[in-house]
């Protein structure tokens, strides 16, 4: 730590780091100077094409890729997946990731409006490291949602929920994601969501989303990750406080108008060296907590509602896991 306050990691930052960025210049400099702080040794940048029905969309798209790169002042190895075409959410984030996990074996991915604590990073790193055949853990996430309660006393808790707005994880559990979530029938039929759930309501809920993303209804690509940890029994590490603040919401964003009580959350600071749960068990009470946030009634039947009508990037930014 240092005189003001900042956090200064006490070693260099060798994991690799995913940027995936689109069309909102101010929201990814907020990003990029974090990372830019950092100064991961690879830097890799992935950015969807411009859409053919967004006139002025393609001088955007360019304005945030000639940023990111000319903006790049520190000794890294620097590669970038750039479309001409627009893939739309699914596709371009999904094969962005499996872009990236063709090269690293672990790595931290973060998008352009997720602004992260420097202590993020390392608690990133060492828990990659922590973790790196364990297979029980599938993601670390640099997000917390239990709004100031403390729900362990160690650095982190392990939760069913994997939040990703900035995260990390290995080519062995990203190897697991199916885009296309073949085993979804298997799993509807035989009722196996009761098993993973206890809620009935998170059950009717995830069902719900289930059926809409396996019928092409949304165009996403993270309720896909969340199914595809749950049917591999994949436990999410959860950092003990927020790392990470949200500034997607707002006019720039496609369907976030609206403010919610999950934007600009407040930042905190990991402190190291971590302090490391004695088991690898499922914090109930945690994840409790966060169904309680997220299925109300009135939450569930707002989302339901415009189910059919959601197909863009930023996609229910108020529920993503």
């Amino acid at each position: 730590m240092s005189e003001d306050g900042r956090f200064t990691s006490p070693y260099p930052l060798e994991t690799a780091v995913l940027f995936l960025v689109f069309n909102r210049l101010d929201t990814t400099k907020q990003v990029f100077k974090a990372i830019r702080q950092a100064k991961p040794s690879q830097l890799y940048i992935a950015a969807d094409g411009p859409r053919a029905d967004h006139p002025g969309e393609d001088e955007k798209v360019q304005a945030v890729r000639d940023y990111v790169v000319s903006s790049i002042d520190w000794d890294c190895e620097v590669k970038t997946l750039f479309r001409d075409e627009n893939l739309g959410c699914k596709r371009a984030i999904s094969s962005a990731i499996d872009w990236f996990f063709s090269h690293v074996e672990e790595g931290i991915i973060l998008e352009d409006d997720c602004i992260p604590d420097q202590s993020f990073f390392l608690f990133c790193q060492d828990l990659l490291e922590h973790y790196r055949d364990d297979e029980r853990i599938m993601m670390i996430s640099g997000d917390n949602f239990q709004f100031k309660r403390e729900p362990t006393e160690t650095s982190y808790y392990f939760s069913r929920y994997p939040h990703i707005w900035g995260w990390a994880s290995w080519k062995r559990a990203w190897d697991l994601y199916d885009s296309e979530m073949t085993a979804w029938p298997e799993i509807r039929e035989n009722g196996y969501l009761k098993g993973i759930l206890p809620d009935k309501r998170a059950v009717k809920y995830w069902k719900s989303v289930f059926d809409s993303v396996y019928n092409g209804s949304i165009d996403t690509w993270d309720y896909q990750w969340v199914f595809s940890c749950w049917i591999n029994c994949g436990l999410s590490i959860i950092p003990n406080q927020n790392l990470i603040s949200n500034i997607g919401f707002g006019q720039s964003s496609t369907h976030t108008k609206e403010d919610s009580k999950f934007s600009n959350l407040p930042i905190g600071k990991m402190k190291f060296p971590l302090k490391h749960p004695k088991f690898v068990i499922w914090n109930v009470s945690a994840d409790r907590f966060t169904e309680r946030i997220w299925y109300s009634q009135s939450r569930c039947i707002k989302f339901m509602s415009g189910l059919k009508t959601i197909k863009s990037k930023y996609i229910l930014r108020y529920i993503k896991f």
